[in-house]
């Protein structure tokens, strides 16, 4: 079966801007690009008729557009146009379902505008069965993009070092050794209450607390640096809250891989405090994997 990365597009700068990510990294990994536009209104494909008449005209433009200007930009990469007559959350979970990867544009916190933004793409991030990455246009992102950085990037991932990060590990690390980036591993973790004393916060506890959270943050990570070896890694723990400590971590970098547990459908779709706060807030490129 072919290995496809499938990128959400609107025509919107979001769209456009996730479409420019998604080339880069499916050219990195080596994977066939798709460019899916879904609008319900979509006529059947006509066998023969002048283009004025043609109710797809300016679906087919969108994407054949697009794809012109990826295929300029990345000429040994395979770019495939896909025209979908179907809601474009059902869409998009289904191309989900058969991609490595799904990428969408995002306005974080932005008025919602466009169809494949707001709502719908968070219901596609909170129901997804394979990684969904969210992509700023430029402005938005403040031109976070790697040529324009004094300093090399690097992949932030979100680290519960008691929980499943098999499938987390597995992105960032994969996504680092991709494009060539350092990895950093970040813990927040809130100060108890028993860390509190009268005079303050008692330094002696929270220490204890840093060093044993950081030897299983390391254990974790252990397996994926072996597997991974020419990854750089650096790892932290923040006496924080994780989504402020994640959110302070991603200032500056090049993606942000966040997790969030899978849901039975029956129970809706919803993402946690950190994914939630990396959505709306980081200005990089943030990744929300799914995991058991």
């Amino acid at each position: 079966m072919e290995r496809v990365l499938t990128v959400g597009l609107d025509g919107s700068p979001e769209s456009l801007a996730a479409a420019h990510w998604a080339a880069d990294e499916a050219e990195r990994r080596g994977l066939t690009l798709r460019l899916l536009h879904a609008w319900p209104l979509l006529a059947p494909e006509p066998t023969r008729i002048p283009s004025e008449m043609d109710q797809n005209y300016w679906a087919k433009r969108l994407v054949h557009h697009a794809q012109a200007e990826l295929q300029a930009r990345h000429p040994g990469l395979i770019v495939v146009g896909n025209l979908v007559a179907d809601d474009a959350q059902d869409a998009l979970l289904n191309a989900a379902s058969e991609s490595e990867m799904l990428v969408l544009g995002s306005r974080g916190l932005a008025p919602v505008e466009s169809y494949f933004l707001g709502d719908i793409s968070m219901i596609v991030v909170g129901r997804a069965e394979r990684p969904v990455v969210l992509v700023r246009a430029r402005g938005q992102a403040e031109g976070l993009s790697a040529p324009e950085r004094d300093a090399p990037g690097e992949v932030v991932v979100a680290v519960k070092p008691h929980g499943p990060v098999d499938e987390l590990l597995e992105f960032a690390f994969t996504t680092a050794a991709a494009r060539d980036l350092r990895l950093h591993a970040v813990h927040g973790r809130s100060v108890p209450l028993h860390a509190y004393a009268p005079w303050g916060v008692d330094h002696t506890v929270t220490q204890e607390i840093v060093e044993e959270a950081q030897k299983h943050l390391r254990q974790a990570l252990r397996p994926w640096c072996e597997k991974f070896p020419s990854v750089v890694v650096a790892d932290t723990v923040r006496l924080d809250s994780p989504a402020r400590a994640i959110a302070g971590a991603a200032e500056g970098a090049e993606l942000l891989v966040v997790g969030r547990r899978k849901h039975h459908p029956n129970l809706g779709s919803r993402l946690g405090p950190v994914a939630q706060a990396a959505v709306h807030h980081a200005r990089c490129p943030v990744a929300v994997v799914p995991h058991d």
